[in-house]
């Protein structure tokens, strides 16, 4: 099943190349008063309505898909994690290019760890990129991303897929410079998810993805989440050795070689096997 959110925060089961709202299975969702839980609510509830979900869907008119507005498929992640550097060639890539590590120093994701990146960054494909810092390098960063499915801490790798309910296309956008990354990653669109979700039982194996990204139709990325040093369960092993995660925590995988400026005006274009493709514009904020 493909999950999209578009317009004004409405549900949508993606089928081909029209959208059926599902809106209305929001309403059985339970409610929520202050303090609000730290996760996100459909996702923690999406295997329960998942039946309800499908039957709204056989009844809903199909809408054009090219005509909405996509939103991020999550609408409130507790955690945005990314992994840094964890494909080789781009580690080498990183470290042979003063343009990219900006003197500091570069170390193996088992040594750089992850970092977080602000929730406030999180848009989907349809609400673009605002760049800021229009005077520094601002590159693209296209990646696997899966959303967390269910509460996990200290899980091995052999049971973390359990805990993830679908994956997505993400875009990790960095400002180059000296600064930590959680800085020069998180301003306002530069962490973009979508176009929707793809739940996890209609990819048996992300470790098998072929994954790719233009801009202006140009290909600046391709590569396979084969060639990932930490893969989804890895990942998860990891971080949930960390902090918990919590349903509809999202965790970005990491890019390849290839990353390159972008400019204002720039279309994207990024797609990942078993999910689809996605178009971003980029603008100045």
């Amino acid at each position: 099943m493909r999950l999209c959110r578009f317009g004004n925060g409405r549900l949508g089961v993606v089928d081909g190349d029209a959208v059926r709202d599902v809106t209305a299975a929001l309403e059985a969702l339970p409610v929520y008063r202050h303090p609000l839980p730290c996760f996100d609510v459909l996702i923690a509830n999406l295997e329960t309505l998942r039946p309800h979900i499908q039957a709204l869907s056989r009844q809903a008119q199909p809408q054009p898909l090219a005509d909405l507005k996509l939103l991020s498929p999550v609408a409130n992640p507790g955690k945005l994690i990314a992994a840094p550097v964890n494909y080789q060639r781009h580690l080498e890539e990183v470290r042979g290019s003063a343009d990219l590590h900006h003197d500091n120093l570069i170390p193996v994701i088992q040594r750089a760890g992850l970092f977080l990146k602000a929730t406030s960054s999180l848009v989907g494909a349809g609400e673009g990129i605002a760049l800021r810092k229009l005077d520094r390098r601002t590159d693209h960063e296209v990646e696997l991303a899966f959303v967390i499915g269910k509460q996990a801490s200290h899980v091995g790798r052999g049971d973390a897929l359990a805990h993830v309910a679908g994956y997505c296309i993400g875009l990790d956008i960095t400002i180059r410079g000296p600064e930590e990354r959680s800085l020069r990653k998180s301003p306002d669109s530069y962490s973009v998810l979508g176009p929707w979700l793809v739940t996890a039982d209609e990819i048996p194996d992300p470790g098998a993805l072929q994954l790719a990204l233009s801009v202006n139709g140009q290909i600046r990325q391709r590569s396979s989440t084969a060639d990932l040093i930490l893969g989804v369960s890895e990942l998860i092993e990891y971080a949930s050795s960390f902090y918990t995660l919590y349903p509809g925590d999202v965790v970005f995988t990491g890019t390849p070689e290839g990353v390159s400026p972008i400019h204002p005006g720039d279309v994207i274009v990024a797609s990942i096997d078993g999910i689809g493709t996605m178009e971003v514009k980029v603008r100045a904020a």
